[in-house]
Protein backbone atom coordinates (compact mmCIF):
# COMPACT_ATOMS: atom_id res chain seq x y z
CA UNK A 1 0.00 0.00 0.00
CA UNK A 2 1.07 3.37 -1.18
CA UNK A 3 1.88 6.56 1.66
CA UNK A 4 -1.21 8.35 1.54
CA UNK A 5 1.29 11.72 1.43
CA UNK A 6 2.59 10.78 -2.03
CA UNK A 7 2.04 13.26 -4.55
CA UNK A 8 2.66 13.23 -8.45
CA UNK A 9 4.27 16.18 -9.46
CA UNK A 10 3.25 17.34 -13.45
CA UNK A 11 3.70 20.83 -13.15
CA UNK A 12 5.54 23.18 -10.68
CA UNK A 13 5.95 22.39 -7.05
CA UNK A 14 7.59 24.74 -4.57
CA UNK A 15 10.10 24.23 -1.68
CA UNK A 16 8.19 25.34 0.24
CA UNK A 17 5.88 21.72 -0.20
CA UNK A 18 9.25 19.48 -1.06
CA UNK A 19 10.14 21.00 2.69
CA UNK A 20 6.83 19.89 4.03
CA UNK A 21 7.06 16.50 2.41
CA UNK A 22 10.51 15.94 3.93
CA UNK A 23 10.13 16.62 7.75
CA UNK A 24 7.42 14.19 7.45
CA UNK A 25 9.33 11.40 6.67
CA UNK A 26 13.09 12.10 6.52
CA UNK A 27 13.73 15.75 8.07
CA UNK A 28 16.00 17.22 5.45
CA UNK A 29 14.98 15.13 1.90
CA UNK A 30 12.68 13.96 0.04
CA UNK A 31 13.08 10.77 -2.40
CA UNK A 32 11.51 11.16 -5.66
CA UNK A 33 11.55 9.26 -8.87
CA UNK A 34 11.48 11.12 -12.32
CA UNK A 35 10.15 10.21 -15.61
CA UNK A 36 12.53 11.20 -17.97
CA UNK A 37 10.18 10.47 -20.98
CA UNK A 38 7.16 12.34 -18.95
CA UNK A 39 8.48 15.13 -17.32
CA UNK A 40 6.92 14.12 -13.90
CA UNK A 41 7.84 12.85 -10.64
CA UNK A 42 6.17 11.10 -7.70
CA UNK A 43 7.62 12.31 -4.40
CA UNK A 44 7.23 11.50 -0.74
CA UNK A 45 7.31 7.90 -0.16
CA UNK A 46 9.42 6.48 1.79
CA UNK A 47 11.07 4.22 -0.52
CA UNK A 48 12.21 4.80 -4.11
CA UNK A 49 10.37 1.63 -5.14
CA UNK A 50 6.73 2.82 -3.78
CA UNK A 51 7.11 5.71 -6.06
CA UNK A 52 8.34 3.48 -9.28
CA UNK A 53 5.42 1.28 -8.21
CA UNK A 54 3.02 4.48 -8.58
CA UNK A 55 4.48 5.67 -12.23
CA UNK A 56 4.29 2.06 -13.28
CA UNK A 57 0.75 1.81 -12.62
CA UNK A 58 0.29 5.09 -14.37
CA UNK A 59 1.81 4.22 -17.23
CA UNK A 60 5.58 5.02 -17.27
CA UNK A 61 8.09 2.91 -18.26
CA UNK A 62 10.77 1.05 -15.98
CA UNK A 63 13.35 2.11 -18.73
CA UNK A 64 12.61 5.49 -17.95
CA UNK A 65 12.31 5.93 -14.25
CA UNK A 66 15.66 7.05 -12.02
CA UNK A 67 15.60 7.34 -8.41
CA UNK A 68 16.64 11.09 -6.73
CA UNK A 69 16.79 12.84 -3.33
CA UNK A 70 15.82 15.94 -2.79
CA UNK A 71 16.89 18.51 -0.52
CA UNK A 72 15.03 21.30 -0.14
CA UNK A 73 17.07 23.45 1.97
CA UNK A 74 20.04 23.15 -0.37
CA UNK A 75 21.02 25.37 -3.40
CA UNK A 76 22.71 24.28 -7.08
CA UNK A 77 24.19 20.91 -7.12
CA UNK A 78 23.45 19.95 -3.92
CA UNK A 79 19.60 20.66 -4.23
CA UNK A 80 19.90 17.10 -6.00
CA UNK A 81 21.45 13.61 -4.86
CA UNK A 82 21.52 11.30 -7.38
CA UNK A 83 21.51 7.70 -5.23
CA UNK A 84 18.74 5.10 -5.50
CA UNK A 85 18.53 1.32 -5.52
CA UNK A 86 16.41 1.64 -8.28
CA UNK A 87 19.13 2.81 -10.31
CA UNK A 88 21.03 -0.19 -10.43
CA UNK A 89 20.68 -1.19 -14.60
CA UNK A 90 23.47 -3.33 -15.77
CA UNK A 91 20.88 -4.04 -18.62
CA UNK A 92 20.68 -0.74 -19.48
CA UNK A 93 24.57 0.24 -18.84
CA UNK A 94 24.10 1.56 -15.17
CA UNK A 95 25.95 -0.20 -12.43
CA UNK A 96 25.64 2.09 -9.58
CA UNK A 97 23.43 4.17 -7.18
CA UNK A 98 24.01 7.09 -9.24
CA UNK A 99 23.17 8.38 -12.72
CA UNK A 100 26.35 7.04 -14.08
CA UNK A 101 25.43 8.70 -18.11
CA UNK A 102 26.23 12.60 -17.74
CA UNK A 103 23.38 13.55 -19.94
CA UNK A 104 20.95 11.68 -18.21
CA UNK A 105 21.87 13.58 -14.86
CA UNK A 106 21.67 16.77 -16.80
CA UNK A 107 18.17 15.71 -18.03
CA UNK A 108 17.31 14.91 -14.80
CA UNK A 109 18.20 18.37 -13.59
CA UNK A 110 16.53 20.18 -16.48
CA UNK A 111 13.02 18.27 -15.70
CA UNK A 112 13.61 18.83 -11.78
CA UNK A 113 14.36 22.96 -12.81
CA UNK A 114 11.06 22.60 -14.66
CA UNK A 115 9.13 21.09 -12.03
CA UNK A 116 10.31 22.66 -8.59
CA UNK A 117 10.38 26.72 -8.83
Amino acid sequence: MYNLHMELIERNTDRKNLKRLAEEKFGNLVKAVIDIEKKVMAVGAELHADEESFLLERGSKQENLWGINLYPDKKDNNFIEFDSMINLRPSQGNKTRGIDNPELREEVRNIIAQLVT
